[in-house]
């Protein structure tokens, strides 16, 4: 601090070498140089290198600089001062007053409701709107009254619910809540199909599940006796299911899915085992593969070129 508090002349003999990557024009200055610049710009205006950037202190404006115009003209704004409008353009006729019109009917006043907001609740149209028309273009615009339960499809096919289950999918925010059914569809005579679906409502994923069932229908080969002409085996998945065709009156002995998609393909005499998993939704796919490993007499004597009693020699 006594450093700084001696004057600059003290200092005069000192010198600070450079390079010349910084003073291009100068290789060595001394602080008397800096004297010399202190009788022109102070210490504070010189540049040095690596020195960091002052930042421009803002203008602020004082009240002496703002000038307040109340209006453009010379006007006096104590004295009263009268509005004249412009003068009405030719031809100009004035309205009726609102009180010199005559009463509107009900009639009326509906029609103009209607025009503004559409058919009243009570269903009756004074323009002659279709109600119907009105009510759909409100659920469209407004999404009121758009949950409607939809009609089940009439294609000959029953629906049964094999399973439905709760999942969840954990993701970065949390958990997911879901539900899974397992449907099975079929006519009863041979059409049958499995399906899977998922949705956050149980009847959605019900829905889901049976249209997709609709797109995997297959046909099960069945004897006149309602049962299959031989055995076999399906796997899916770690699920085994064994079938194997039964004497009249004996009825579908089986278990779990396997029984539900046997009953919606119209076996009537039939034996049936799951073997190793229990899981309802690969039991119910093995069923389909087995049934799909099934042929008809007929159709494996045309395949050999044999006739069908030939079969059985």
């Amino acid at each position: 601090m006594a450093a700084s508090a001696s004057p600059l002349s003290s200092f005069a003999s000192l010198s600070i070498s450079t390079s010349r990557k910084f003073l291009p024009n100068h290789t060595s200055f001394s602080f008397s140089n800096i004297k010399t610049h202190k009788l022109i710009t102070p210490i504070s205006s010189l540049k040095f290198p690596h020195s960091k950037p002052q930042k421009p202190r803002p203008i602020k404006a004082t009240p002496s600089d703002a000038e307040t115009i109340f209006m453009e003209n010379e006007i006096n704004p104590d004295e009263d001062f009268t509005f004249e409008p412009p003068p009405r353009p030719e031809g100009y006729i004035e309205p009726p007053s609102f009180d010199d019109l005559p009463p509107e009917s009900e009639d009326e006043i509906a029609a103009a409701y209607e025009e503004l907001y559409g058919p009243a609740y009570s269903g009756m149209s004074v323009l002659g709107n279709d109600v119907y028309v009105m009510d759909s273009k409100m659920k469209k615009a407004t999404g009121f009254g758009t949950k409607t339960k939809k009609e089940k499809i009439r294609d000959g096919f029953e629906e049964r619910v094999v399973q439905v289950r709760r999942v969840t999918k954990v993701v970065k925010g949390g958990k997911q809540l879901h539900f899974r059914a397992v449907v099975v569809v079929g006519d009863k005579q041979g059409q049958v199909g499995v399906g899977v679906g998922k949705a956050k409502e149980v009847v959605s994923a019900v829905q889901k599940s049976a249209v997709n069932a609709r797109r995997n229908i297959i046909t099960v080969p069945l004897t006149k006796y309602s049962t299959f002409p031989h055995r076999a085996d399906g796997d899916y998945g770690a699920a085994k299911v064994m079938l194997r065709p039964a004497s009249p009156g004996t009825g579908v002995i089986a278990g779990g899915a396997v029984r539900i998609v046997l009953e919606m393909a119209g076996v009537e005499n039939a034996l049936g085992k799951q073997i190793r998993s229990k899981n309802a939704l690969n039991n119910a796919r093995a069923t389909v593969v087995a049934v799909q490993k099934m042929r008809q007499f007929k159709e494996v004597a045309l395949d050999r070129g044999i006739p069908m009693e030939e079969l059985w020699k």
